[in-house]
């Protein structure tokens, strides 16, 4: 089976081809096709091959099934005995990816 591990927004993804992920959001409206070239490692039918730190001409494909924001996480900063109190909501934006294509 055909894997690759990826990196997008700082972070690393290990997919196959059919996987569905959550990334940070990229500029991308639905329905349209994104391209990740930053890919480190590819296995395949062939073995295994590492990047140092890309492997050259490898890319992942995949198309974007939604852009939305993650549920809403509360920031809630005081000092005891300073009257400091700061409540704050945060939601991260993403992009749901479906990973079409793994090619070499």
């Amino acid at each position: 089976m055909m894997y690759a591990i990826i990196e997008t927004g700082g972070k690393q993804y290990r997919v196959q081809e059919g996987d569905t992920l959550f990334v940070e959001k990229l500029n991308h409206a639905e329905g349209e096709t994104v391209k990740f070239d930053r890919v480190l490692v590819v296995s395949g039918a062939e073995g295994l091959s590492v990047g140092t730190p890309v492997v050259e001409g490898a890319t992942v494909e995949g198309t974007v099934v939604e852009n939305g924001k993650a549920k809403k996480v509360i920031v809630y900063k005081y000092k005891s005995k300073k009257d400091y109190r700061n409540k704050n909501g945060h939601r991260q934006p993403f992009t749901k990816v479906k990973i079409e294509k793994i090619s070499l």
